[in-house]
């Protein structure tokens, strides 16, 4: 592949890259050697399921991987026990090996979903940063200046708010930095809020004599609200481990405007591929049956063709048809039958696992979102013929089944 072209697809959906011409010669001199590029993405293992959000650089580190490049993830076992500050206005809690440890070992099964195996190495920040003397680590403090440090914007606002700053934390970006001299990264991946870390790591390289990594830049990806950034705690995140039909329902509700956004952050389409989606879409095609599409795209990454297929023909059937699911569950509620032959749908509901709480399947009858043969629900309790159908919310579907015979 000609350079050009793989500055495009390299390129795709980046915010920022530091520097493009030392990329592209990088690029000619991978050629021309016939040596792979070492991409670099460090994670420290502070939470155990990653979502889209988490997959937009990996993704990318994926395409550069097509292109013959090693990957070399990094996870911080060392660097989790302080924690990130970026974007933080008070020091992280930090976590025990213990703890980090056993977040790794659910980040290593999910890294394979998207990178390929043959190509990528994973090691632990703690084989060289634990065994500095602390003769070494005062050597390397004295590699940048606590001006330098307190140039990064979430210090610099914590400082003037008179918030505190652990010293542990102004390690952080120079331990991240060190990691980038051991393995001489050519490129080092990472979202937008990871510049000052990543950046540190081009001067640190310049101090120990090598040639500086190049810093790719990916934005951070919106949430299924289109405001806030993808997160699990604020209930907008897509998993990577969550059901097909789920991540298709999911991925259908996104806003129109960040359909585009989501091809170039979240699959690997080709640009030229994206910019037939740009023409249909400004040519006033309907972005419902885009957004489907893209769902389709995204869901088979994980899954499969065929579960995305599945997922599609489900939604399709549930939402837009508005029509009963071929494949609804069977739920026995003869052990729920009372003495005047009324079953107790609120344990139904929760038994047949269609919610997470008694109180929750109460509190949706109470609030209209439980139908029995697409009639509204308005008691907790009904007569039910076997084969009824009892539908929870817009999507969850059982039909009730019970020997009747005396």
């Amino acid at each position: 592949m000609d350079l050009k072209e793989q500055i495009r697809i390299i390129a795709k959906g980046t915010a920022q890259i530091n520097e493009i011409a030392e990329l592209e010669k990088k690029l000619q001199d991978s050629q021309k050697e016939g040596r792979p590029l070492t991409v670099k993405l460090g994670l420290d293992p502070t939470a155990p399921d990653l979502h889209l959000g988490h997959a937009v650089v990996l993704r990318k580190i994926r395409q550069l991987q097509e292109l013959g490049h090693q990957a070399v993830i990094i996870l911080g076992d060392f660097t989790g026990m302080i924690g990130d500050p970026s974007g933080r206005s008070k020091t992280r809690k930090q976590l025990n090996h213990e703890e980090v440890i056993e977040n790794a070992k659910t980040y290593e099964a999910q890294l394979f979903r998207i990178l390929k195996p043959e190509s990528t190495r994973i090691c632990f920040n703690s084989e060289w940063l634990s065994r500095l003397s602390f003769v070494e680590v005062l050597k390397l403090a004295g590699k940048t200046t606590l001006a330098r440090i307190m140039e990064r914007d979430d210090f610099e606002k914590r400082f003037a708010a008179n918030h505190p700053i652990g010293l542990h934390e102004l390690f952080y970006p120079l331990m991240q930095a060190y990691d980038s001299v051991r393995i001489k990264a050519d490129i080092e991946m990472g979202g937008t809020d990871q510049l000052f870390n990543i950046l540190m790591g081009r001067d640190l390289m310049r101090h120990f004599g090598q040639e500086s990594q190049v810093a790719l830049f990916m934005p951070i990806l919106e949430g299924t609200d289109g405001v806030e950034k993808m997160s699990k705690s604020l209930g907008n995140s897509i998993g990577i481990n969550e059901h097909p039909k789920v991540m298709f329902e999911k991925l259908m509700s996104i806003p129109d405007n960040l359909i585009i956004r989501f091809y170039e952050l979240c699959t690997d389409c080709h640009p030229d591929a994206i910019e037939l989606v740009k023409d249909r879409l400004k040519a006033g095609e309907n972005p419902r049956d885009i957004k489907s599409e893209l769902s389709c795209e995204i869901v088979r990454l994980y899954h499969g063709e065929e579960a995305a297929l599945g997922a599609q023909q489900y939604f399709n059937t549930v939402y837009r048809d508005r029509r009963l699911p071929d494949d609804i569950v069977d739920f026995d509620v003869s052990e729920l039958l009372d003495g005047d032959g009324e079953v107790d749908l609120v344990k139904a509901i929760f038994q047949a696992g269609l919610t997470g709480s008694a109180s929750e399947a109460r509190r949706l009858i109470s609030q209209g979102g439980v139908k029995l043969n697409a009639d509204r629900v308005e008691s907790f309790k009904r007569p039910v013929k076997d084969g009824d159908i009892l539908q929870v919310g817009k999507k969850s579907f059982v039909r009730l089944k019970y020997d009747n015979k005396p």
